[in-house]
């Protein structure tokens, strides 16, 4: 193996070309009146909204103020096929000190480093069963009371809306349904037939992989012997494990022989939410609710902690925070939602620790530009360590529009279908000692393979970042940053400024990976704010142009040259 060592000074000034590029629009919270258009009156009341990708004029606004000050929080790493069964790994740390080091693997942060669930433990408190409304029972008793879910399967038909200090707990993984039985299936040709269970055909809100049927955000999911069945667009399309609702006539056409198994529809919004403070929600199994796009299955409020639960195969998001400051969502198994799976909206300080976050977008949303995939944060600060995040068929973890110190560390980030960690429009991030692997083979329509997709990190018009410590490998690119007219936000104009990469181990064989930065539109980004030190990169040659610098591939000589990378070493694999 040949090694390169070479030094230069800093940073450059970019050089712009004017493409047209969808910028965000910022949603609010469901609670209120206002709502875009890729949000409709079909959410549930007091579920966070987050923002998706949107049309807008450029600002003509001048630059807005940048601050300098570090993130305010305090910190506490070719897609394939979703797994059913996700496992989480054993991780260890390794020191990151001299050139490109990386961290490697992830950091323990709770126990002995596996992120997931943990035993829930006992429950001591009033008892709740099968056969009771759940909601009834809260009602009855006072703030601070702890509720015990017996074991077995608890049918919500309205949501659960806790009192300040209550705990939601079960120490037998109480099974907690939005989904109702369907039965008085008819043959109907090649096909099975029920009438009578559909609400009126309205408004599909969201965006979808397929925008021609955009089918994706129809809430009522079915299921057969629990299994997730997938939606089709007509009738004709219906075959073995799929169905196709028809509103209009109040139908829905089963593929699959119904005689003598269970078929089930998700039909209740929201296991839980509240936003009264201090709740505890812990050992639960939560399924099949029917959550509008953008909203959550189990919606987290001020200060809770949700911890041990499995949250799973419901149809939009699996868990949600919303306005629920310094909230911490500790060992929960979130995998096979329909949209996302973990979403945080205005939450301050809020931590996402020791979780297993995989196999989310079962139905199809857009994989590239919407919010698909593992977890998304907008308007929020806090930490997100120490988690494995694998298999979703969208971005790994995207921290969009407004974040304001945000903490990522110590994660694996793998196998997703679009950016293993995307962080954009957003200020004060910290983005550390992550293990970053496989990200980006998935991205779908709208999506090539240039620096604008896929990489394994990924700033976007974004300020005050440091990349630091990472391990960035066989992802479709490596480290990206990029400059685009993105519009104004709480702190005046979206730019891309003081963005630190230093001591990565970026590793880019194969295909046309590359690291760089890129810009569409705007003002040249000032020298000096965009630097690359001390990294170690491992490539197929010393010849290869593995770099780009705003439209010019490099070679690592020219990277370097390009005023890139002081103290960097590169190796040929």
């Amino acid at each position: 193996m040949r090694k390169l060592l070479l030094a230069a000074p800093i940073a450059v000034v970019v050089a712009v070309a004017a493409v047209a590029y969808p910028v965000l629009a910022d949603h609010r919270n469901a609670a209120d009146a206002g709502r875009s258009r890729s949000t409709e009156d079909t959410a549930a009341s007091g579920s966070g909204v987050l923002p998706s990708k949107q049309p807008s004029s450029p600002s003509t606004q001048p630059p807005g103020t940048v601050s300098t000050k570090p993130p305010t929080v305090t910190p506490p790493g070719k897609t394939a096929a979703p797994k059913a069964s996700p496992t989480a790994p054993k991780a260890t740390k390794t020191t990151g000190t001299g050139p490109g080091t990386g961290t490697g693997t992830t950091k323990p942060v709770v126990g002995d480093g596996s992120a997931g669930p943990s035993k829930a433990g006992p429950c001591s408190g009033v008892s709740i069963k099968p056969s009771q409304n759940a909601q009834s029972v809260v009602n009855a008793h006072p703030a601070g009371t702890t509720f015990c879910f017996t074991a077995g399967l608890h049918r919500i038909t309205e949501t659960i809306r806790p009192k300040s200090g209550q705990t939601l707990a079960s120490a037998s993984r109480a099974v907690l349904t939005g989904s109702i039985p369907l039965t008085g299936w008819s043959k109907s040709g090649a096909a099975w037939v029920l009438r009578g269970a559909l609400p009126s055909a309205y408004g599909k809100a969201g965006q979808c992989e397929d925008d021609a049927a955009n089918i994706c955000s129809l809430r009522e999911q079915l299921y057969l012997d629990g299994a997730h069945l997938t939606r089709v667009a007509s009738l004709g399309a219906v075959k073995a494990g799929t169905f196709y609702a028809d509103y209009a006539a109040d139908a829905i056409y089963l593929g699959s022989n119904p005689v003598g198994r269970a078929v089930e529809m998700a039909k209740t919004a929201t296991a839980i939410e509240s936003n009264q403070p201090g709740v505890t929600v812990r050992g639960l199994t939560i399924e099949h609710f029917a959550s509008a796009a953008q909203a959550g299955a189990l919606v987290s409020g001020p200060g809770w902690k949700v911890k041990a639960n499995e949250v799973r195969w419901n149809k939009s998001v699996g868990l949600m925070l919303v306005n629920a400051d310094n909230a911490r969502i500790e060992r929960n198994l979130v995998h096979h939602n329909g949209q996302l799976g973990l979403g945080q909206y205005s939450s301050a300080n809020a931590t996402v620790s020791a979780n297993v976050i995989s196999a989310n977008n079962t139905d199809g949303f857009w994989i590239a530009d919407w919010e698909s995939g593992g977890m998304k944060s907008t308007r929020s600060s806090g930490t997100v360590s120490g988690n494995l995040i694998r298999d979703n068929l969208g971005v790994g973890m995207w921290a969009d529009v407004a974040d304001d110190g945000r903490v990522i560390s110590n994660n694996r980030i793998v196998d997703n279908a679009a950016d293993g960690i995307r962080f954009e429009i957003s200020r004060n991030g910290v983005i550390e000692n992550n293990t970053i692997t496989g990200n980006g083979f998935g991205t779908g329509r709208g999506s090539g393979t240039s620096l604008w997709d896929g990489g394994g990190i990924n700033v976007n018009t974004s300020s005050n970042v440091q990349v630091r410590n990472n391990t960035v490998s066989g992802n479709v690119n490596g480290i990206t940053i990029q400059s685009r007219t993105r519009g104004d936000g709480p702190w005046g104009l979206y730019v891309l400024r003081n963005v630190r990469v230093t001591n990565n181990l970026i590793k880019m064989t194969g295909g046309t990976q590359a690291t760089g930065m890129v810009q569409n539109s705007g003002s040249p980004v000032p020298a000096g704010q965009l630097t690359f030190t001390g990294n170690r990169y491992i490539l197929d040659g010393l010849a290869t142009a593995r770099f780009a610098r705003f439209g010019t591939k490099l070679t690592p000589t020219g990277w370097q040259k390009a005023g890139l990378d002081t103290g960097a070493t590169f190796t040929a694999n």
